[in-house]
């Protein structure tokens, strides 16, 4: 008899592969079973769109009838754009649920399981849990704190430079490296850069991928020094999103937003209140933020303890060059015991490149 794990594991893997579309809402996948044959296969596709279990259900039929359904996501409880996926199951008359994990949320967590149980159901939870939680980082941190969970990216070269002395960047990695770069930017809601980036670099910041998503940009400007020549500003190619501080240009700020640009006033002074940023995107629904700025900007949010997770692309060269700018400046540490330490490190080999991808120890 094929496992448990086997049929969820189809679920998870159908479910990633809409990485980048569900936002604000989680990656769901589900897997319908009756008599060891899978009679039905469904995912979640966009947010507002009927849930994986509606697609396996409607794929399914009549033989969802005393089947084993496999949701990679306890199945939803409450009255939304969608109706409740617990409650259609029971409909369908399914014998059994198989669950990886609970809905992370607290109000919700149990209550889907309960449904199902009252109704006769048995339920099964915890079959391939940590790749369930693991493939919904993203909503599992925005639906518990509401704000975005922040994705530190950089590219490096072996002595962590991200540019020459003369400010040269292109390129440091390949271009298989940067294609993986662009994948992470469909998946992610938004990309942040600091002004200074705009100004020197005049970035795009869309993805160049076919059929791809662009995130939203924000720029990171005290001052509104922002081009209105910019791309980010005239190319319409994506929201673009800008937060300054109190000491912002009036007559700036209103020329930008007649270029569509949304500006949002912080409460810093001399530097873009990033806590409150965050605060702000979250409440625009935007679930992950991709930094992709300079060493000030990067150093500024790992002081205050704001990255969630490092992708870091280390290029096999060497830059050098004492003027040569680096991946994160500010003060730094004073004692080495003091530096900002890392776990769960995995390294994927791309190319000739290498990705770093890391957790923050945070005490």
């Amino acid at each position: 008899m094929i496992s448990h794990e086997f049929y969820m594991n189809i679920a998870i893997q159908n479910a990633k592969a809409t990485k980048g579309q569900t936002d604000p809402n989680p990656l769901v996948g589900c897997v319908i079973v009756n008599d060891n044959r899978i009679v039905g296969i469904g995912t979640h596709l966009k947010a507002g769109g009927p849930h994986a279990e509606i697609h396996a259900l409607n794929m399914a039929g009549e033989l969802a009838k005393g089947s084993t359904a496999y949701v990679t996501l306890e199945p939803c409880s409450h009255h939304g754009r969608t109706g409740p996926c617990a409650e259609a199951l029971v409909r369908a008359e399914v014998s059994k649920v198989v669950i990886a994990t609970l809905d992370p949320n607290p109000l919700v967590a149990g209550r889907g399981v309960s449904i199902l149980k009252n109704a006769g159901i048995e339920v099964e939870v915890g079959i391939c849990e940590e790749a369930s939680r693991q493939m919904n980082e993203v909503f599992n941190h925005f639906i518990t704190v509401k704000k975005p969970f922040v994705i530190l990216k950089s590219a490096i070269t072996l002595d962590g430079k991200i540019a020459t002395a003369s400010s040269h960047s292109k390129w440091i990695t390949s271009e298989d490296a940067r294609k993986d770069v662009h994948q992470l930017r469909h998946e992610t809601g938004a990309i942040l850069v600091g002004v200074q980036t705009v100004i020197e670099d005049n970035p795009s910041l869309t993805t160049r991928l076919e059929g791809g998503r662009n995130p939203i940009r924000i720029v990171l400007d005290s001052k509104l020094r922002t081009p209105l020549d910019a791309k980010v500003v005239t190319d319409k190619q994506a929201p673009t999103w800008i937060f300054t501080t109190s000491n912002y240009d009036d007559r700036k700020r209103k020329s930008l937003e007649e270029q569509g640009v949304k500006v949002f006033v912080t409460s810093g002074e001399k530097h873009v209140n990033l806590s409150q940023m965050l605060e702000i995107v979250g409440e625009h629904s935007v679930s992950s933020l991709l930094i992709e700025g300079g060493g000030q900007v990067n150093a500024s949010f790992i002081e205050q303890q704001l990255i969630n997770k490092l992708e870091l692309y280390v290029a096999p060269k060497i830059a050098g060059g004492e003027d040569a700018p680096t991946f994160v400046e500010g003060k730094g540490a004073e004692k080495m015991s003091d530096a900002l330490e890392f776990e769960h490190v995995t390294v994927t080999q791309l190319g000739r490149d290498y990705k770093f991808s890391a957790y923050p120890i945070y005490e």
